[in-house]
């Protein structure tokens, strides 16, 4: 079992930065790709970017490519999404996964989330 905890979340205004993480414990997830997902009110889950857990390959969603990054902190086995150029369409509950699908950009492969945390853009 891998136990992911988001946590960075929170409200910011447009042309903002945040910072999210995501803690990843439990059996090793060494092999594994490591994604970030958004999903608002009444929309589908949605990929934003991923990562090999050797960081020797990622992957971004059209619409945040230039502005999101993934990088992943081997000391403390922590993956984090750096969100600049922040806007409203951005408001969502992000959530990280670990999972070993042989395409990271969509959900199917990945079988474990975290709870989700929640970030709110303002205009």
């Amino acid at each position: 079992q891998v136990q992911l905890v988001e946590s960075g979340g929170g409200l910011v205004q447009a042309g903002g930065s945040l910072r999210l993480s995501c803690a990843t414990s439990g059996r090793t997830v060494s092999g594994y790709y490591m994604g970030w997902f958004r999903q608002a009110p009444g929309k589908e889950r949605e990929f934003l970017a991923a990562m090999t857990w050797n960081g020797g390959s990622t992957w971004y969603a059209d619409s945040v490519k230039g502005r999101f990054g993934i990088s992943r902190d081997n000391s403390r086995n922590t993956v984090a999404l750096q969100m600049n150029s922040l806007k409203p369409e951005d408001t969502s509950v992000y959530s990280c996964a670990a999972g070993t699908g042989s395409d990271p950009t969509r959900e199917f492969g990945y079988a474990y989330w975290g709870q989700g945390t929640q970030v709110t853009v303002s205009s």
